[in-house]
């Protein structure tokens, strides 16, 4: 059993994964994440500052969720995200769509197993070119 202090109250609790936050404070940061959902929807030209004093959370906490991509500004929002690559505007996460799948091609072409090198072709019967290897016995 692996116990930790949560970092946000102090209490020990049973860790299993994640950050490492007690089950009463990862549940009061998701009804905040409600509440910041709901205020940005209502209010979509509400600014990074005016989100985290009228929802009294923390702008770290906001980003962070941005981040996530649970949470997604409009497209009149004055908050402005720009792609971590290329430095595209974007809505929601860290990079935009044409990066994103930049970077899931490159991870699948490193995933990939090698390819094996082609048989030296020919038509004789030793499956050789017709380039011989010698080797000497003694």
């Amino acid at each position: 059993m692996n116990v930790k202090n949560c970092r946000k109250c102090g209490r020990m609790f049973n860790y299993i994964a994640g950050p490492p936050i007690c089950p009463a404070c990862r549940e009061q940061i998701e009804k905040k994440f409600e509440e910041v959902k709901e205020f940005v929807r209502k209010n979509k030209t509400a600014t990074m500052n005016e989100i985290a004093e009228n929802c009294d959370v923390e702008k770290r906490q906001i980003e962070q969720w941005v981040r996530e991509e649970r949470l997604i500004f409009a497209e009149g929002s004055p908050i402005k995200l720009y792609c971590e690559t290329c430095g595209a505007p974007i809505l929601t996460g860290r990079y935009c769509e044409k990066c994103k799948k930049d970077q899931a091609s490159t991870f699948g072409a490193a995933g990939r197993q090698p390819e094996a090198p082609a048989p030296l072709g020919g038509g004789n019967k030793r499956g050789g070119s017709g380039n011989k290897m010698h080797t000497f016995h003694e």
